[in-house]
């Protein structure tokens, strides 16, 4: 019995995770077949390969494990570039908070690796009452290339 009881507050302490990344609105969500590793290491040779720079990175994975706490893979890698800076910042510049825009990656529960972003358009949207359609149209560049760098990483499974 106390070992029942001991166990189920061992369970308990443990870090609840939230499970795999689903679709939702104004995202757009690509589950694949491939590791969180490949799956970042894709992502990032896809960003470049469309003409975006990766700007950040982030990700709490590692610095859990040195904590001694296992996650799933998990990292965000922001991605820009300074024709898109220049062109939003001439129009707004609160807009340009918004930037870095980034890719997440995510580890599921049976190993594969999912590759996620809130699409430019839905991002700069709050934005449009004071930039107009010049930057709905600059969102619109960016959802395209943002779906080019996608379904560059996703390729081959």
């Amino acid at each position: 019995m106390r070992l029942a009881i001991l166990a189920l507050i061992t369970c308990l302490a443990l870090p609840v995770l939230a499970g795999d990344l689903n679709p939702r609105p104004g995202w757009a969500v690509h589950a694949t077949a491939k590791t969180h590793a490949q799956l970042v290491e894709d992502t990032r040779a896809a960003i470049t390969a469309n003409g975006l720079g990766i700007v950040t990175q982030a990700g709490p994975t590692e610095a859990a494990a040195r904590r001694g706490i296992t996650i799933p893979g998990n990292r965000v890698i922001g991605a820009f570039n300074n024709d898109f800076a220049v062109r939003i910042l001439a129009l707004s510049t609160a807009a340009m908070i918004e930037a870095p825009i980034r890719f997440y990656v995510t580890e599921n529960a049976d190993g594969s690796a999912t590759l996620g972003y809130k699409l430019p358009s839905q991002v700069f949207a709050p934005y449009l009452d004071e930039a107009g359609a010049e930057l709905a149209a600059i969102a619109a560049e960016l959802d395209a290339r943002f779906a080019a760098v996608a379904a560059q990483a996703i390729a081959s499974q």
